[in-house]
């Protein structure tokens, strides 16, 4: 089943009078549900306005954005909407509004009118989800930003959203702290059958989905596994992006001479051809 379908969707940003920023051109896409997409591109080619676009935080100039079957234009529509897609953006102090965890990740579930014993069930689910339980009492602010981004994806999923969209979750985060979350993502994706957008400029992290969309300039230039966008040299260098560090690693060893695969993905695959080779 669908999750999200976009058909032609565009957007743009009206800077001043004489100046309008064509943001996203004519995109469509089709989100299916328990999928986990990874969505990259360099800065300014339109990676953030389209995940405003996909729970109705921006509506399209033209086209349309579905979310399981409902327009995010239409007004009835709205809570719906929202209450299925749940976002996670960059910075998690911007999302955080108690000064205690349990109460933050209870505030949503409150505003939707949910009952208190199930309220607190929610609570403990979504701390067990992201291995956060322990920190329940705990002062959020006073924490690693990896676990600042945990806490901030536990108050999405205490509402039960069907989809989350985290647009560069992971940008403010060490590699550990990145590492921490993809783990906590991959879980959510495969344990739980939420369906995950991961938007990114780290390309590390579109190695291990189903699939990757690459946007340029506003436009979806290519979609594919990671394995055949990683290969794709053309798309890569239109739309600036660099390859994984593995894949770059195996690249140079093969030009070296190695008799090595093209499109190795992981430092497993790598290490298990090298000794192979060896």
């Amino acid at each position: 089943m669908a999750a999200i379908e976009l058909k032609n969707v565009s957007y743009s940003y009206v800077i001043d009078e004489n100046t309008v920023h064509s943001a996203v051109k004519d995109v469509s896409l089709t989100v299916e549900e328990g999928e986990f997409l990874v969505m990259l591109g360099h800065n300014g080619s339109g990676k953030s306005t389209l995940a405003k676009l996909l729970n109705g935080l921006l509506l399209p100039d033209s086209g349309t954005v579905s979310v399981f079957g409902k327009d995010t234009a239409d007004p009835s529509a709205v809570y719906e909407v929202r209450a299925n897609v749940g976002m996670v953006f960059q910075n998690p102090d911007n999302q955080m509004i108690a000064s205690i965890v349990e109460d933050d990740i209870a505030f949503g579930p409150e505003n939707l009118g949910v009952p208190r014993e199930e309220i607190a069930e929610r609570v403990d689910w979504a701390l067990e989800c992201v291995g956060m339980s322990e920190y329940r009492n705990a002062t959020p602010f006073k924490m690693s930003g990896g676990q600042k981004q945990r806490i901030a994806i536990a108050a999405i999923l205490a509402m039960k959203p069907r989809v989350l969209v985290l647009d560069e979750s992971t940008a403010m985060l060490d590699p550990e702290g990145r590492k921490e979350i993809l783990g906590v993502l991959r879980s959510l994706n495969r344990e739980q059958g939420i369906t995950v957008i991961l938007i990114t400029h780290y390309m590390d992290e579109a190695v291990d989905c189903d699939r990757v969309l690459v946007m340029a300039r506003g436009e979806l230039i290519k979609e594919g596994a990671p394995a055949d966008i990683f290969a794709d040299e053309v798309t890569l260098n239109r739309a600036q992006l660099t390859l994984p560090r593995v894949t770059a690693l195996g690249e140079k060893l093969r030009n070296a001479g190695l008799d090595l695969p093209k499109g190795i993905l992981s430092i497993e695959q790598l290490t298990e051809e090298l000794c192979r080779y060896l």
